[in-house]
């Protein structure tokens, strides 16, 4: 019987891989994010390339940095599927990157970046976590996407900290979780190519940086992510929790 798997930020990037991934093992997807013509074309390219083999790619819109768009994704998921088996929590990105510069003050300018990656980062992690927490099923997974950038920093400090604080939210949650069978692990990307991320902002010398930065001379892909995620996600990992898996390419130690 195929699981129920939520993925948010599934419309495009490291997302959308995550969500081809369980499409392609038979997994009912269903695809949470702001955009909702992206969310709809992309959950028709996923279920029209698996030509019969999955459940239909299902697409709900909702704004999860506020209270009523995470409540509005427990109710459609709720009445549609009843439970959740696995919600990969996807959605984010660094307000400061391919944006107008801030107006205003020193204090002003960063309010506006810490409060844009929070809402962007954390609110939109944590608050469909508790929407759906208690549709989760025994033996559930939940997954968390956080970055190299809360072992490094993000030369803007916003991003970074916003996204390591997804970190003791897991340790907390995995805690709260596991009398129920639930894990709860976050993954820990660095560079990926082919991801919406840089809003164009990516100079040609800025990715051979951190291309060079990696141990093994490469890029990483959304699908590098996405399989790290379905592994977290299956059986085999169900010992597996309150743990964070980088998937950088040894780019953390740096060289």
């Amino acid at each position: 019987m195929s699981r129920v798997v939520v993925v948010s930020g599934g419309g495009t990037g490291i997302g959308r891989a995550v969500a081809e991934a369980f499409a392609a093992d038979g997994e009912r997807v269903v695809l949470v994010g702001r955009r909702p013509e992206v969310l709809e074309a992309t959950a028709a390219e996923i279920t029209a390339a698996a030509d019969g083999a999955t459940p239909e790619v299902e697409a709900v819109a909702a704004d999860l940095s506020t209270a009523a768009g995470a409540d509005r994704v427990r109710e459609v998921v709720g009445a549609r599927a009843g439970g959740v088996d696995v919600l990969v929590n996807a959605a984010g990105g660094n307000v400061a990157l391919g944006a107008p510069p801030a107006e205003g003050s020193p204090a002003e300018r960063a309010a506006e970046h810490w409060t844009g990656n929070f809402r962007a980062n954390v609110l939109t992690a944590v608050l469909l976590t508790e929407a759906l927490r208690d549709l989760l099923a025994p033996g559930g997974r939940v997954l968390l996407l956080s970055s190299i950038a809360a072992y490094r920093g993000s030369g803007t400090g916003s991003y970074a900290g916003t996204k390591a604080a997804l970190h003791p939210y897991a340790f907390d949650l995995a805690a709260a979780l596991g009398p129920r069978g639930i894990t709860v692990n976050v993954v820990a990307p660095g560079y990926v190519e082919r991801t919406e991320f840089f809003r164009g902002a990516l100079s040609a010398e800025r990715e051979r940086t951190l291309i060079g930065q990696t141990l093994n001379g490469r890029a990483g892909t959304p699908e590098d992510v996405a399989e790290t995620v379905r592994w977290l996600a299956s059986a085999g990992a169900a010992h597996v929790t309150g743990q964070i898996v980088q998937v950088n390419g040894g780019a953390e130690r740096g060289r």
